[in-house]
């Protein structure tokens, strides 16, 4: 979902496998950072909107690995070395801080992940991963309105954000 590798190839669909990969891996990072939300957020509408990231990107994981063992494809256990890197800054951040670049990781990596799911689920070439990719996109675009409207309470509310 965060800051994938760019390449010249980027119009070429992705193979299942490379699919499989960004969405495990996407599904891992989205949960780690809304775990860390719930002790290093400030705000309890950041915290409540993190708690629903948590809850439906490791159902989407569940559903991720039973698909794609039906498929034969290999579904990562844990984080590669460039979500690590990309979920450490998140660390360090409390409160207010922790806050606004939660919400701005989120719309930026939704916004990325709606894009690859969109074209997952023409280009798949697994029936049932493209059926995935489709069932999860209204999830996706949930999550991407749900930080824009933290973001637009942020001014008017801040307990809000």
């Amino acid at each position: 979902m965060f800051a994938q590798k760019k390449s010249a190839k980027a119009a070429e669909p992705m193979t299942d496998q490379q699919f499989v990969d960004f969405a495990a891996q996407t599904d891992m990072m989205e949960a780690h950072l809304g775990q860390l939300a719930s002790s290093n957020a400030s705000a309890q509408g950041v915290k409540d909107y993190a708690q629903m990231l948590v809850t439906d990107h490791t159902s989407d994981y569940k559903q991720l690995g039973t698909i794609a063992a039906k498929a034969n494809l290999v579904v990562p256990k844990g984080l590669d070395a460039a979500h690590d890197k990309m979920a450490a800054p998140f660390d360090k951040l409390k409160g207010a801080a922790f806050d606004h670049r939660y919400i701005q990781e989120m719309i930026a990596g939704h916004t990325k992940a709606i894009g690859v799911y969109t074209k997952e689920a023409a280009d798949a070439q697994n029936a049932d991963l493209k059926a995935y990719a489709n069932q999860t996109l209204p999830t996706l675009r949930k999550h991407l309105d749900g930080a824009k409207d933290l973001v637009k309470g942020k001014g008017a509310a801040s307990n809000k954000m």
